[in-house]
């Protein structure tokens, strides 16, 4: 039986090809995602090149942190005490957290908010200001929602759900819209992203001394994937 196994050897082309079509394949995936994400923000009225600049400038954005307040803590938590009255762990315990940075992600937070802004400003141009108080709604229901799912981890930080943010703004926008179109689209993104950021983050700002963490990033870390979110799932109904 051993005799009649025939083993293939790849010569050195072969194997250049496999790898050359591998790494196109990794090339393509992701622009082929930026160009799903490109074309689903020219329906909210912006050109091909501004709305791929946006979805290039919200990844890296994710990034940079702009830091705008600092939070002092007047007491940390102790490190028990073992039997020999030794601190217990020293060697592996995490320096205290005397001080706690607030910033503000660019990709996530501030360019996030200027896209809502700019398309409510111009669906209110379009269809009338009745489309404030829609977003305002949307944004006041995403923004209950998204707190209470919030999670506070000591140690970690802020944890927002990734997908329950953006289904809320996106059954809102269609039920309160009537159906999918631009009014459901910008009412889902704006509405969305404010009530992510507001109900996410700034509404758990109060328990920061608590967490101990060295940095709390609005729309950054534990938040940006959700409101990325909140931003590309409405502009596909549109």
């Amino acid at each position: 039986m051993a005799g009649n196994i025939r083993f293939f050897s790849a010569g050195p082309l072969s194997v250049l090809a496999i790898v050359l079509l591998i790494v196109l394949v990794l090339l393509l995936i992701p622009l082929l995602f930026l160009g799903i994400i490109g074309a689903a923000f020219t329906r909210l009225g912006l050109s091909w090149v501004a709305a791929l600049a946006l979805v290039l400038l919200m990844l890296a954005g994710s990034f940079v942190n702009i830091p705008f307040y600092r939070i002092r803590r007047d007491m940390v938590r102790a490190t028990p005490l073992g039997p020999d009255g030794n601190l217990l762990a020293t060697r592996f315990a995490a320096p205290p957290v005397w001080e706690t940075v607030l910033s503000v992600n660019l990709g996530g937070g501030i360019i996030p908010m200027c896209i809502a802004a700019f398309l409510v400003y111009h669906a209110v141009m379009v269809t009338g200001i009745t489309v404030l108080l829609i977003v305002t709604l949307c944004a006041a229901l995403v923004l209950v929602i998204t707190f209470v799912s919030t999670h506070e981890i000591a140690g970690i930080g802020i944890r927002v759900p990734f997908i329950i943010p953006a289904l809320t703004a996106l059954l809102t926008g269609v039920l309160l819209a009537g159906g999918t179109g631009l009014t459901s689209a910008v009412t889902a993104l704006a509405g969305g992203t404010l009530g992510t950021i507001a109900g996410g983050n700034l509404a758990h700002l109060c328990h920061v001394r608590d967490l101990e963490v060295p940095e709390i990033s609005i729309g950054g870390s534990g938040t940006f994937g959700a409101v990325f979110l909140c931003c590309v799932l409405p502009a596909l109904i549109a």
